[in-house]
């Protein structure tokens, strides 16, 4: 019997990965590079109806751009396309016919090729036989080497959770004059209605996550997909700019890493099945050109001044993330030589060998001026004061059991961030009467988050000396929160410096502390975090907004922008922090 299981399940595995290669063949993308498939008139009478999720395009480069949408009548139809230089589609460049089916939740999405670079174009889907139509998209090509281009601006934005808040970060993008958006991740979130991200607003704003649970089927992950697509805030991004994305833990579950997840248990299933249903149903709603598998890192150039490397920090390679609750006695002490083993590990991948090749290569072939990596997680080195930590972490146990921090621990954690701040700022004036013992209070640190790059740094250091000598920019999604920080290698050289941008709607540290009434505590903390870590310069930690880099020959220009509020549509918009790199 047992015998019998493993084979169906490998049978299951396999036919699973055959179904989730294909879909990046026709029918998903449609590869056109002819000019005019489709010689027929357009009719003059379509309406804008049956496409209810709206159309988006994807992947732009100096050639050609992915566009795409779902016919949401659910039946399946042959869609004509155009693309055009104007919006009355009076010069069309290419025009074509695809098939939706249910074999990919009747989604299409057309690979366009062989169109003029750097120049804004206009598209959109209709139904010829019922004069259904979609509204009407926009989307550019990038800028080839000969093109005269002085400037490249980017939105950078991830976190996106649908019950934690409106969307008003993606609208804020769509009036900006950024060119691209880079999406880092966290697009959609993966757990049950009352879970993650739900606030006393979400059932007033009608927030409540579709389906009623949480997400295991492919089924499941598209109708999810659904649900965000349909939000009226991303519709309209999607259809004013397009999208440069990865992904990271939540398209399939909290902290996966290559062959699990936190968020999946035992009697959830196979978790390979569960996360090549993840990746079709990504595939459909969020196409990439990047073949039939998991790698979908992939690289963009934009004329002489930028290559962007998009990474996977999550699917592909990544070992079991660490956990200091593994290297606690009976008695709650620490084994410092365990962990001290374990974290020096050269064997630890995040990316893997695969991956680090392709960005060497690509890195030392390419001549543009600014080298960015856009990926997923934390790469500065936020290594905390130890103390500070394990009182972090006890709140945090604190509100799983309690619901809420003990106003002890709260003050504790007060009281010992000013003692270290003081301590720091002795250590830096190289005060003499310092102890031994308070000098280790400040020296005596770990990493604060084991989830990002600081818990695979021997990996890290294999990066940084690819990454040495070029004029680098990492950004970076998946915290919630905004860092600015410098990256340093082991021996302390500045190799480059990391922008990471808040989320759209998902809670920051601020929420997980339990501090959301009074920002104050979390302002505090954020100076507190920026004097602490060396090699970090600011943090926002409960605001939510994007990122706004722009690009010359000169310099990379950052400004973080928050909006005041995702509870009501009326909202303020500010730039609190600017950071200029040259």
């Amino acid at each position: 019997m047992d015998n019998n299981n493993s084979i169906n399940r490998r049978k299951f595995l396999k036919n699973s990965l055959i179904a989730a290669g294909g879909v990046f063949i026709a029918p998903l993308i449609e590869s056109c590079i002819n000019d005019f498939t489709n010689t027929e008139n357009t009719p003059n009478d379509l309406k804008n109806t049956g496409f209810d999720t709206g159309v988006a395009s994807f992947d732009p480069s100096e050639t050609g751009v992915i566009i795409w949408t779902r016919y949401s009548v659910g039946v399946d139809a042959e869609i004509t396309w155009e693309i055009s230089k104007n919006s009355n589609f009076s010069d069309t460049v290419r025009t074509g016919k695809a098939n939706v089916t249910s074999l990919n939740d009747f989604t299409v999405a057309v690979d366009v090729q062989n169109i003029p670079s750097h120049t804004k174009y206009y598209y959109r889907f209709y139904n010829r036989k019922t004069k259904e139509s979609s509204i009407i998209g926009e989307t550019i090509t990038l800028p080839s080497k000969t093109d005269s281009v002085n400037e490249v601006k980017m939105a950078v934005v991830s976190c996106s959770n649908f019950p934690a808040g409106l969307f008003n970060v993606y609208e804020a993008i769509a009036q900006s004059d950024s060119d691209v958006v880079v999406h880092l991740g966290d697009y959609i979130y993966e757990y049950a209605p009352g879970q993650y991200g739900t606030n006393p607003y979400t059932n007033q704003l009608g927030r409540t996550h579709k389906p009623a649970r949480e997400i295991l089927t492919l089924n499941d992950y598209r109708e999810r997909y659904r649900q965000y697509r349909e939000d009226k805030n991303l519709m309209l991004l999607h259809q004013k700019k397009p999208f440069i994305c990865v992904w990271d833990d939540h398209e399939f579950a909290n902290d996966t890493y290559k062959s699990g997840a936190e968020n999946h248990q035992p009697n959830e299933g196979d978790f390979q099945a569960r996360k090549m249903a993840a990746f079709q149903a990504y595939s459909e709603y969020i196409p990439l050109k990047t073949g039939k598998d998991l790698r979908i890192y992939r690289s963009f150039n934009f004329g002489n001044i930028v290559s962007l490397y998009m990474l996977d920090t999550r699917v592909i390679a990544r070992d079991k993330q660490l956990e200091y609750s593994d290297y606690l006695d009976a008695d709650g002490n620490f084994n410092q030589v365990q962990f001290k083993t374990d974290f020096l590990s050269t064997s630890r991948k995040l990316i893997g060998n695969e991956q680090m090749s392709w960005l060497g290569s690509q890195i030392n072939t390419d001549t543009t001026k600014w080298k960015v990596l856009g990926q997923q997680i934390l790469m500065t080195k936020m290594m905390i004061p130890a103390e500070m930590l394990m009182l972090l972490n006890k709140i945090l146990t604190e509100i799983k059991q309690f619901g809420s921090a003990q106003p002890s621990t709260m003050q504790l954690l007060k009281s010992t961030i000013s003692q270290l701040i003081i301590l720091k700022m002795r250590y830096q004036q190289q005060d003499p009467t310092l102890t031994p013992q308070e000098i280790a209070r400040i020296t005596t640190t770990l990493p604060y988050n084991l989830d990002a790059w600081d818990g695979y740094f021997m990996e890290r250091e294999q990066l940084y000396s690819i990454l040495a000598g070029k004029k680098v920019v990492v950004l970076a999604g998946d915290t919630h929160n905004a860092w600015l920080g410098k990256l340093t290698n082991a021996q302390g050289n500045f190799i480059g410096t990391e922008l990471a941008c808040s989320s759209v709607s998902s809670p920051g540290l601020e929420g997980y502390l339990g501090i959301t009434s009074d920002p104050t505590q979390a302002i505090e903390l954020a100076q507190a975090f920026s004097l602490l870590i060396d090699d970090l310069e600011y943090a926002n930690l409960y605001k939510r907004g994007y990122l706004h880099v722009e690009f010359t020959s000169g310099s990379t220009h950052a400004e973080w922008r928050f909006v005041d509020n995702v509870f009501s549509e009326t909202y303020n918009i500010v730039t609190e922090k600017t950071h200029t790199i040259t």
